[in-house]
């Protein structure tokens, strides 16, 4: 599995302690904060599936307060089927999706 990483404060420069970069593999795409370098650890597909998950809880947690927002009672059932997926059958195979 190759990994590319992308800086999006500085594209197409190296990251700095500081820049925000996106890792992307075949199978994910992790918006982070750059912290250095990193040992690259081959991860298994139910670690990755697991990390996109986390991404998604935390790129929809602020409609959660926000009980007028219009789309949150489809994004309340998005969150409540993320955090099922890792016990049901289709992980980590089929992602859930909002609106689904």
């Amino acid at each position: 599995m190759t990994e590319t990483t992308t800086n999006l404060t500085s594209p197409g420069q190296t990251p700095v302690i500081g820049d925000l970069i996106t890792r992307t593999g075949a199978n994910y795409s992790i918006t982070e904060e750059y912290h250095g370098p990193r040992e690259v650890i081959e991860q298994t597909d139910e670690q990755v599936a697991k990390e996109w998950r986390n991404a998604e809880l935390r790129a929809t947690d602020y409609i959660v307060p926000l009980s007028d927002h219009p789309s949150r009672a489809a994004t309340m059932a998005y969150r409540t089927a993320l955090r099922d997926w890792p016990s049901t059958s289709d992980f980590p195979d089929t992602k859930p999706t909002l609106g689904s």
